[in-house]
């Protein structure tokens, strides 16, 4: 029962403090389930969010989902997505209760603003963190380039997964067979 507590208290407080979605969140996954608790290596963290991307839903409760799982079956992904999603339900509430009278300040937007570009900071420190992690062999480049450049010209997610595992088992024996 403590795991399934503290199951709901990270995942609560990474989903409380996360501004801008999925991908903000990944430092703080990082953080949380890599750094301090160890229940994730950043490889399984980096599966989690690759299969959180391809499958239906939102990133984070999938992540959260899938997580929980590997913790305590069932019963820890029912506790690793509640908690991600409890900050959510309580504070778009209050948000909607009260934004719409406040949107036409210079200062609420300002700050929206600022929210907006740390948050592209974030997501930034987080790939190259992931990149760095990740990418072992010189020619592992090669689909992470493509993955990008297809990624900036609005190809589906899950065609872009699809082609870097065709180019990875591709380039992979073709190394290991010159190598």
């Amino acid at each position: 029962m403590k795991i399934l507590w503290e199951l709901y208290r990270s995942f609560f407080v990474i989903g409380g403090l996360t501004f801008g979605g999925g991908y903000a969140m990944l430092p703080m996954l990082q953080r949380e389930l890599v750094d301090n608790k160890k229940w994730v290596t950043n490889d399984d963290l980096l599966n989690y969010f690759a299969i959180g991307q391809c499958t239906p839903g939102v990133i984070a409760v999938n992540t959260a989902t899938l997580v929980g799982y590997r913790m305590r079956k069932v019963p820890g992904a029912i506790a690793g997505t509640l908690g991600v999603i409890s900050p959510s339900i309580i504070i778009i509430t209050v948000i909607a209760a009260v934004l719409e009278n406040f949107m036409d300040i210079l200062w609420v937007q300002q700050a929206f603003a600022g929210i907006r570009v740390a948050v592209c900071a974030l997501i930034l420190s987080s790939v190259v963190k992931l990149c760095k992690s990740n990418i072992k062999h010189k020619w592992q480049l090669i689909p992470a380039v493509g993955a990008l450049a297809l990624s900036l010209l609005g190809a589906s997610p899950v065609i872009v997964v699809a082609l870097c595992i065709v180019g990875s088992l591709f380039l992979g024996r073709k190394v290991k067979s010159h190598g």
